[in-house]
């Protein structure tokens, strides 16, 4: 009988393996079947909602540095800064869910926008797993450096004295930098004018130029214009006294007690991202935020890096959801 051309290679292929035995069973098998390349084999992307050079920008380069020593490939950083976060957020949520596009967010900030654009293509809290907490990067109520005020209290008394007469700047609709201020307002019934920035980098100059005479900024960003004698702090915007700005209150002390907003930030990857690459990028982050060189750096600058796992991030996002949608709501605020 003739044996068609497919039976006579299956007939070949039962002789190799008899006379090779299980070791030939084996490399035929992994010679069939395609290498996996171990996580990650490739640069890693983390998109952000803010533009350089801002706090956010600063942190996010500066953990990007460590975590490709950790990983052992770069980590590129990507600013997508408008709309309230939303174009940052949706590009990051509509990533492959591969683990090499990642989200850094202030989750302050996101919450305040998903209560005023309630339509966002994108939500942290649906479309992310987190990878774990960062820290907080605290704000700060900044004045010109010669508007004559040392106080909170003196500011108040200051705007007071001339109703609509003064704007506050903010880093843009739907911010944190925003919310602070209309708390603040509405605490002590100030007939002040909201002026929106995109970012910091584009605000801070007109706080110093008097143009504006107040804003909430991160301490990350101020600082230099601080240390230069361009702007002067007169509260912090956290529970405790910063270590590096030992003098200086907190809004609490300092009578603003409806005012308070931790900043803080976290690591997330879009959902679908396997558990075991989650795992390995949240270690890595672990011990990221404990590299000594890291801390100082950040700690110089006013930022306070704690690291804390999935579950402690993804409570502390929901939590911050619940209260910036009701401060949302008290305050007005509409998209613009």
């Amino acid at each position: 009988m003739m044996l068609s051309p497919v039976m006579h290679t299956l007939a070949a292929i039962r002789t190799v393996l008899r006379a090779c035995g299980c070791a030939g069973a084996v490399l035929l098998f992994l010679c069939a079947t395609p290498a996996v390349a171990a996580y990650p084999d490739r640069p890693i992307q983390v998109i952000i909602s803010f533009p350089p050079a801002g706090a956010t920008d600063v942190l996010t380069r500066a953990i990007g540095n460590q975590l490709s020593r950790e990983l052992g490939q770069p980590v590129v950083v990507e600013n997508r800064p408008g709309a309230g976060g939303a174009i940052g957020l949706t590009a990051a949520a509509r990533a492959a869910p591969t683990g090499y596009v990642l989200y850094l967010a202030a989750t302050s900030n996101q919450a305040i926008a998903a209560a005023i654009y309630r339509n966002q293509a994108a939500h942290l809290v649906e479309d992310f797993v987190p990878i774990g907490l960062i820290g907080s990067v605290p704000h700060a109520l900044v004045v010109p450096e010669n508007l004559p005020v040392k106080s909170v209290q003196e500011l108040v008394e200051y705007i007071k004295a001339k109703p609509r007469s003064y704007n506050f700047a903010s880093q843009g609709v739907g911010t944190l930098s925003h919310l602070e201020g209309e708390l603040f307002k509405a605490q002590y019934k100030l007939d002040i004018t909201h002026v929106p920035y995109k970012g910091s980098v584009q605000a801070l100059p007109d706080v110093v130029n008097g143009l504006a005479v107040m804003m909430f900024d991160s301490v990350t960003g101020s600082m230099p214009l601080v240390k230069g004698n361009k702007l002067k702090i007169l509260a912090v915007a956290s529970t405790e006294r910063l270590s590096l700005l030992p003098d200086i209150p907190t809004l609490k002390q300092a009578g603003a007690e409806n005012v308070l907003a931790e900043n803080r930030f976290g690591l997330f990857a879009p959902k679908g991202v396997p558990a075991e690459i989650v795992k390995k990028l949240a270690d890595a982050l672990d011990r990221s935020l404990k590299a000594p060189q890291l801390i100082s750096a950040m700690a110089a600058q006013g930022a306070q890096l704690k690291f804390g796992d999935d579950q402690e991030l993804k409570k502390i996002t929901a939590d911050e959801h619940v209260f910036w949608r009701k401060a949302v709501t008290d305050a007005g605020i509409e998209p613009q």
